[in-house]
């Protein structure tokens, strides 16, 4: 099947405390949402991709792509006021009859395994979530009492969430809700079953700096190999 991804970059970087929203900060020395995009691009060079970006920082965005020649082909689309309407505009470019992965913007150290793992779970059962298990204790926090939680009953999610158009296509005829906060949950108050994949610890979403000292230092260690 066609294969499309949808590239979300709404960032703002008020957690990152700099002027510059998150998806365009420099990681060794490369724009966040670039790698991002390469990555996608390395995977599949024939695959359609759209990157949602905010309207006020679209004329940014075409700066740096002429700055760091950046010439990986991608439709920009217009963001919205949420994560949902940012995609559901995206999928006006998304044609019928494929699949299509939703990816956050800011998680750049995606490899070609776990998209392909995604991709072919969700040309077999509809859609693939990865994710990851918790690594550290949780508690469950009521006001201002907390009690132990089982993390054997918990993962965390990532992305590419991945889904056949026609599955993602009648999951965002569905009203705006605020728990729709990934595609998973669009799809899953529509009546489907969510099938989990294996996720990878490295595919971190960048949100703070921290994150971004932990992902330069991934990427310098894959390429000491």
């Amino acid at each position: 099947m066609e294969q499309t991804s949808i590239i979300v970059a709404g960032g703002s970087g008020k957690r990152m405390n700099t002027g510059i929203p998150k998806q365009f900060l420099l990681l060794n020395g490369i724009p966040v949402l670039m790698r991002t995009i390469n990555a996608f691009n390395r995977y599949n060079p024939e695959m359609k991709l759209i990157v949602a970006l905010p309207a006020e920082q679209m004329r940014y965005w075409k700066t740096l792509c002429k700055t760091h020649n950046f010439s990986v082909p991608h439709i920009v689309t217009e963001g919205g006021e949420t994560r949902y309407h940012s995609v559901k505009n995206a999928m006006d470019q998304v044609s019928s009859g494929c699949l299509v992965a939703v990816h956050d913007g800011v998680r750049p150290l995606i490899s070609n395994a776990l998209i392909q793992t995604c991709f072919d779970t969700a040309a077999i059962l509809g859609n693939a979530i990865p994710a990851v298990e918790l690594s550290e204790s949780i508690r469950k926090v009521k006001g201002k009492t907390s009690t132990t939680a089982d993390r054997s009953r918990f993962v965390l999610v990532q992305t590419p969430q991945v889904f056949t158009s026609e599955v993602l296509i009648e999951a965002f005829r569905q009203p705006y809700k605020s728990l729709f906060t990934d595609e998973a949950n669009l799809v899953e108050a529509a009546g489907h079953a969510i099938h989990l994949v294996s996720g990878q610890q490295e595919n971190i979403k960048i949100t703070t700096m921290v994150d971004m000292y932990f992902a330069s230092a991934i990427l310098e260690n894959i390429n000491s190999f």
